[in-house]
C-alpha cells in the first residue's frame, strides 16, 4: 500500500506519492550502471548545413566571423537545436527547434518551428519531410511580439520541449517565462501562454522591474505527459533561488483543469554545475531524464539517461535515480558510429530521448548550430539520431511506445 507523504518546500505544502518504506539508499546508490553498458542499435545523422526550403534568411545578428567554419548570415533558416521530440506511430518523430542562437538578443530572425524528419538507419541518414512554424495569429500573446505577422521568433519564446496529447494538439515548454504554450496541429497558439506561479526567469515579460528568481533561460527544459494523458510533468532546468543548489523543481499540471496541482518534486543533479536534458515518462511513477555536464568531444564527463522514481526519494528528500546508460560509454561492436570498440555521444546538449520498445530508446542532440563541435573540433555539429539497446528492459508502460 502506498503512503501519502506532505513535504514542506520554499514555503509550499507539496504532496507526494512514496513508496512503502525502505531502507534509505546509500549516498551514490543511484551511479550504480544497474543497466549495464547499452549497445548502438542505430545511427543516422542530419547534416548542419540543413535549411528548410524556401525559408527566409537567419543570423543577422550573429556578426559576420566565420563560427566554426561558417560566416553568418545564413541563406535560410537552419533546421537545427533539436530541444524535444513526439514520436509518431509510422517511423516518423516530430522535432522542435530552440530559441535560435542561444539567447533572446541575437535571435530574433530565427522562426520557431517543429520539423517532420524520418531516419534511415541504412543509409545513416536523416530525411526532412516538412514541418510548421509556431504562431499567434489569433493575438492570444498579451506582450509585444518581433514580428508583426506574429510568427513566433526565437526573440519571443525559448522553446525547449515539446508533448503531443490524445486530441493531437502540443504542448510545448519554454525558459523565458517560464511558460507552458498550448499549439494547434498546424502550430496556431491555442491559449493565452500560463505562467508558472512564483517563478520568473529574466526575460519574464511580467517582472515589472521585480527580482528574476530562476537563471537565464533555465525554464521548463524537459516536460513529460503521463501514460494516461491527463497530466504533464515541466521540469526546471536551473534552480529556483532559495532552494538549495544543484535541485530541480518538477511540478505537475493538470490538462483538465487547466492549472497546477500541490503536487512537486525534486531532481537532485549529480553536480550543481549539470544541467537536465530531456524527461519522458515511463509508467505512472518514472521518468527517464537526460543529465549532462556543459562539456564537450574530449573534456565531455558526463552524458547520462537517469530512471528517476516519484514514488521513492533519497536521504535530501530528492527523487531516487538509476543509471539507465552513460551515453559516452556505448558498445558499438559492428560499428554502426565509426569503428567498432566504444561509440560515444559528446555532444554539450543532448536534449531528447523517446521510448521505441522496452529495451529500445532514441537519443538525438541539439547541435546549437552554427557553435557546438563536439564531434569534430571546428566543424559544427550535425544533428545526429541514434538509438540504443538497453540490458534489460524498462518495465515500461506499454502505453508509452505503442
Amino acid at each position: 500500500m502506498k503512503r501519502i507523504a506532505i513535504l514542506i518546500c520554499a514555503g509550499a505544502t507539496v504532496l507526494s506519492l512514496a513508496a512503502p518504506a525502505a531502507a534509505d539508499p546509500e549516498p551514490g546508490d543511484h551511479d550504480r550502471p544497474e543497466f549495464g553498458r547499452a549497445t548502438l542499435t542505430g545511427f543516422a545523422s542530419l547534416p548542419a548545413q540543413t535549411y528548410v526550403p524556401g525559408s527566409e534568411p537567419s543570423g543577422s545578428l550573429l556578426g559576420t566571423d566565420p563560427v566554426n567554419g561558417l560566416t553568418p548570415p545564413f541563406p535560410g533558416q537552419p533546421v537545427q537545436g533539436f530541444s524535444g521530440i513526439v514520436r509518431r506511430n509510422d517511423g516518423t518523430y516530430e522535432v522542435l527547434s530552440d530559441n535560435g542562437y542561444g539567447n533572446k538578443a541575437n535571435s530574433s530572425d530565427f522562426l520557431l518551428r517543429v520539423h517532420r524528419v524520418k531516419p534511415d538507419f541504412k543509409a545513416k541518414s536523416v530525411q526532412l519531410l516538412g514541418g510548421f512554424n509556431l504562431t499567434d495569429p489569433r493575438g492570444l500573446v498579451p506582450f509585444a511580439l518581433t514580428r508583426q505577422d506574429r510568427t513566433l521568433t526565437g526573440a519571443d519564446f525559448d522553446v525547449e520541449s515539446i508533448v503531443r496529447t490524445q486530441d493531437g494538439t502540443y504542448w510545448i515548454g519554454d525558459e523565458f517565462g517560464p511558460f507552458l504554450l498550448h499549439f494547434d496541429q498546424k502550430g496556431r497558439l491555442m491559449e493565452a501562454p500560463i505562467e508558472l506561479p512564483g517563478v520568473k526567469a529574466p526575460e519574464n515579460p511580467y517582472l515589472n522591474g521585480g527580482r528574476p528568481n530562476l537563471g537565464s533561460s533555465k525554464g521548463f527544459e524537459g516536460m513529460a505527459r503521463s501514460v494516461d494523458g491527463r497530466k504533464l510533468y515541466p521540469l526546471l532546468e536551473g534552480t529556483v533561488s532559495g532552494d538549495p543548489a544543484g535541485t530541480l523543481r518538477l511540478h505537475e499540471f493538470d490538462l483538465r483543469k487547466r492549472a497546477y496541482t500541490e503536487r512537486r518534486w525534486t531532481y537532485k543533479l549529480d553536480d550543481p554545475s549539470h544541467a537536465i536534458g530531456d524527461a519522458i515518462a515511463v509508467d505512472a511513477d518514472r521518468l527517464l531524464i537526460i543529465e549532462r555536464d556543459n562539456l564537450q568531444g574530449e573534456a565531455a564527463k558526463v552524458k547520462r539517461l537517469y530512471l528517476a522514481d516519484m514514488r521513492d526519494k533519497d536521504r535530501d528528500g530528492a527523487l531516487d535515480k538509476t543509471l539507465v546508460a552513460d551515453l559516452l560509454d556505448i558498445a558499438d561492436p559492428r560499428g554502426l558510429g565509426g569503428a567498432p570498440g566504444t561509440f560515444r555521444f559528446p555532444f554539450q546538449t543532448i536534449e531528447d530521448v523517446a521510448i521505441l520498445d522496452d529495451r529500445t530508446l532514441a537519443v538525438l542532440d541539439d547541435n546549437n548550430f552554427p557553435f557546438s563541435n563536439g564531434r569534430t573540433p571546428g566543424k559544427p555539429d550535425d544533428n545526429e539520431f541514434i538509438t540504443i539497446r538497453l540490458t534489460r528492459g524498462l518495465k515500461a508502460d506499454p502505453r508509452v511506445y505503442r
